[in-house]
């Protein structure tokens, strides 16, 4: 009997976006805002939990900076054991680990307790990052998929909006321990996530699951008519690589680039974590009462979700790169802006801009990190990067909390993300794209059916 040999890659990023792109998208959407409520509600509570636990600006940096150790640690571990036990199985583990102890954060009696809680809930949301975005890549038509991947992780920015919206409506009746609390949510949609979610199509494929290949398969394009006889094959050329996935990230031309690329997460995310942190305590001290400096952590998330929108629509016009570099040299002159101005509507027009340029940034060189690496490597990849990037999150709250311990005035603090928003665009440019494994359409049939081979054995 004869039987097809097919590029599921091919298939994917020749396909249109339908139902089961919808599925996976909202899926990752909806787990991801969890990520950016997190990091949203520590700064909104903060001001209310420095009384509470009655601490300096150093050391409420210092317990921020020791629980995102946590999200450095779940990126490291967690994103390579995805490409080896499956990024849906690591998902629910991270949504576990972030539902159970984030309500324990909630309830602590002391800081000690607090940041012990924080930090075992950071392991599950620093793995959860890598993989929802290697998730929504791998499953993305090519043709949008640098919108489709950066319009997800605006979920990381609505649920910076949830947090904010929730500190202004109940924070001073409720206490900040109700963010907290609300954390629990996602343990109990974990059985539908479990049984709706699909696995990764490189898992099954590495794992000669036919069956499964093909039922995902008929959902991405219908008209295919796939089948468990099929073979599938996503190798082919320079990606057929052997060797331990953490070497290949340093094979085939990809080393600088690599290093490029966590040096890049690091500035990133030092200026989204420490804009997430300190920004309603900024303006708390530069005379704003608690309600109208939280509008500006609304205001932030909201830009970071224009950013993505406006920067996806560019990337397919200009080139992922021109646009990141881009919106990192207006960043730097953002900040430098919002260090000097004292007007309010102005003021809200820079935080605007610079969620743009931090926030939307970030969403938007997601899917350029994800989709430079080999599919079976993805996870690996992007974990490993955003893992290295965390010293950013890490250093970010300490150094602004020590900038804010001074007599400077408080909104200087701002012209501290010029720099690793200029140095970001720069190592940008050392990317060498040419050796990445970006999908490219061009594509005829012979892209996604490869060859008919003779199958050993009947249908």
């Amino acid at each position: 009997m004869k039987a097809r040999s097919i590029n599921p890659s091919a298939v994917i990023a020749a396909s249109k976006f339908n139902r089961f792109h919808l599925l996976v998208y909202l899926w990752c959407v909806y787990a991801i805002a969890f990520d950016g409520f997190d990091i949203a509600m520590y700064g909104v509570g903060l001001p209310l939990m420095m009384e509470d636990f009655k601490l300096t600006s150093v050391e409420a940096g210092a317990v921020g900076s020791y629980t995102l150790v946590g999200m450095m640690l779940g990126s490291f571990i967690l994103g390579p054991v995805a490409d080896i036990i499956g990024r849906k199985k690591v998902l629910a583990i991270c949504m576990f680990l972030f539902s159970v102890f984030t309500l324990g954060s909630g309830l602590a009696p002391t800081v000690t307790i607090f940041t012990i809680m924080r930090f075992i809930a950071s392991i599950g949301m620093g793995g959860l990052m890598p993989n929802v975005i290697a998730m929504m890549t791998d499953y993305s038509p090519k043709k949008n998929r640098a919108l489709i991947v950066a319009t997800m992780y605006c979920g990381y920015s609505v649920g910076g909006i949830f947090a904010s919206l929730l500190g202004m409506y109940l924070l001073e009746d409720f206490g900040w321990r109700i963010l907290y609390w609300l954390g629990i949510l996602p343990l109990f949609t974990l059985p539908i996530f479990l049984k709706k979610f699909p696995e990764s199509i490189s898992y099954y494929t590495a794992r000669k699951q036919k069956d499964k290949i093909a039922n995902i398969m008929n959902q991405i394009d219908p008209s295919g008519n796939y089948k468990e006889t099929d073979e599938y094959v996503f190798a082919t050329g320079k990606e057929a690589e052997s060797g331990a996935p953490l070497k290949k990230l340093f094979s085939n031309g990809r080393a600088i680039s690599t290093f490029a690329f966590w040096i890049f997460v690091v500035c990133s995310l030092l200026m989204v974590s420490g804009l997430n942190t300190w920004l309603p305590k900024i303006m708390q001290e530069s005379g704003y009462g608690l309600t109208s400096a939280l509008s500006f952590t609304l205001v932030l998330s909201v830009g970071q979700i224009i950013g993505s929108l406006l920067g996806g629509y560019l990337v397919d016009k200009i080139g992922h790169r021109n646009v990141l570099v881009s919106m990192l040299l207006i960043g730097a002159v953002c900040f430098v802006a919002l260090s000097l101005t004292s007007n309010a509507l102005l003021l809200y027009v820079l935080i605007a801009l610079g969620g743009a340029c931090t926030g939307g940034t970030q969403n938007l060189a997601n899917p350029y990190i994800s989709e430079f690496y080999p599919k079976e490597i993805r996870s690996t990849g992007v974990g490993i990067t955003v893992g290295f990037g965390r010293i950013g999150s890490i250093l970010a709250p300490i150094i602004i909390g020590l900038l804010l311990a001074t007599n400077l005035e408080p909104k200087s603090a701002f012209m501290a993300f010029a720099i690793p928003s200029i140095l970001g665009g720069a190592v940008l440019l050392l990317v060498r794209e040419k050796y990445g494994s970006f999908d490219r359409l061009g594509a005829t049939r012979d892209n996604i059916v490869l060859k008919v081979t003779d199958e050993v054995g009947s249908r």
